[in-house]
């Protein structure tokens, strides 16, 4: 006969058996365990003492309740789909687990309400810190975390003039110097196919990039063909498609990231155009995927994983003192590969 698992489980002690033990009410337990600064010292021992007697844990752990710290720190990111944020979190988790913390990580599909309820559920759970990307949501989160004393670091993002501790790179900055490099090529009639910018400043930031090195050049920013778009390999060939289909196609064609410029590069092989001798394509990250097209992404470096390792230690830091750190800024460099060439005379 098959047994299902439930069948042959163990009675786990529950906090009721707790209470009775401890000679307290539930409510006192929970107390004890989850604010214990609040319960009497004698109570407060006598309850531990019984979770210790009966071997009860909660889900996170009585030790950790008891300490008021769980050991896991939520990681929240846009998506899971490609490998823009894989190496940073790979990174910020190897580097956790020699702390002796736990990761736990969700994906907001790039939508401020999922990533609402994500931040709300970790802390429930018992998240002792979060590290979220980019600085654009709801000022009530921010608020929501604070009140709950729940650190939080900015990655992906540097801006000294925000508040809250950040870890990251000048993404304006950055696209300022990759675009300033395809307009001294002699590049005038230029494209852009970017991720979505409402709600991702990341995103915003790079554009102004481009504007950036368009004005340096006397060059009027609203002549830059922006096509906005979530970030795919298809929607950036889609957007690479409207962009020469243009009355006056751009020759050289920034995109936001390698994953956008990887479609891009697809749809000019599909139009019949060799890049870079009909157009030039750029793209930022530096994930393996640039290297290994034909040809290999002009692009963007970000350090990845040492913001990944930085970060982790930024929030165990937060977590064992409580401080906030001043605003980290990464360097970043260009990697001049095959995609990027003057134009055509």
């Amino acid at each position: 006969m098959n047994r299902r698992l439930s069948d042959t489980a163990p009675n786990l002690p529950t906090l009721a058996d707790v209470a009775r033990v401890a000679g307290v009410s539930t409510a006192t337990v929970s107390r004890c365990l989850n604010s214990p600064a609040q319960v009497q010292t004698a109570t407060r021992d006598r309850v531990l003492s019984a979770v210790a007697t009966l071997g009860y844990s909660p889900n996170f752990g009585a030790r950790a309740l008891a300490a008021r710290r769980t050991g896991i720190i939520g990681a929240i990111i846009p998506t899971m789909e490609n490998a823009i944020f894989a190496r940073a979190i790979q990174a910020f988790q190897e580097e956790l687990h020699l702390s002796g913390l736990t990761l736990l990580v969700a994906s907001s599909s790039y939508s401020p309400e999922i990533e609402a309820d994500q931040i709300r559920t970790l802390v429930a759970r018992g998240a002792d810190a979060l590290l979220l990307i980019g600085h654009d949501r709801d000022p009530g989160i921010y608020d929501f975390l604070a009140q709950r004393g729940v650190p939080v670091l900015i990655a992906w993002a540097y801006d000294p003039t925000q508040a809250r501790a950040s870890i990251g790179f000048d993404n304006r900055r950055a696209m300022a110097g990759l675009a300033d490099e395809v307009l001294r090529l002699g590049h005038r009639h230029i494209g852009m196919i970017s991720a979505l910018a409402a709600g991702n400043d990341r995103a915003r930031d790079r554009i102004a990039g481009v504007h950036d090195a368009l004005r340096g050049h006397g060059l009027d920013p609203a002549t830059l063909h922006l096509i906005e778009t979530p970030y795919s390999i298809a929607n950036g060939a889609e957007g690479m498609a409207q962009l020469m289909a243009l009355p006056t196609p751009p020759t050289a064609v920034v995109c936001g990231n390698d994953v956008l410029a990887v479609g891009a590069l697809q749809m000019a092989r599909q139009l019949g155009l060799s890049v870079p001798q009909d157009v030039s394509i750029t793209g930022f990250d530096d994930i393996e995927l640039a290297t290994v097209v034909d040809p290999a992404l002009t692009t963007v470096h970000v350090p990845h994983r040492d913001m990944g390792r930085a970060a982790a230690r930024l929030l165990v830091d937060m977590v064992g003192d409580g401080v906030a750190p001043t605003p980290v800024c990464l360097d970043t460099n260009l990697c001049f590969r095959g995609t990027l060439a003057a134009p055509k005379t």
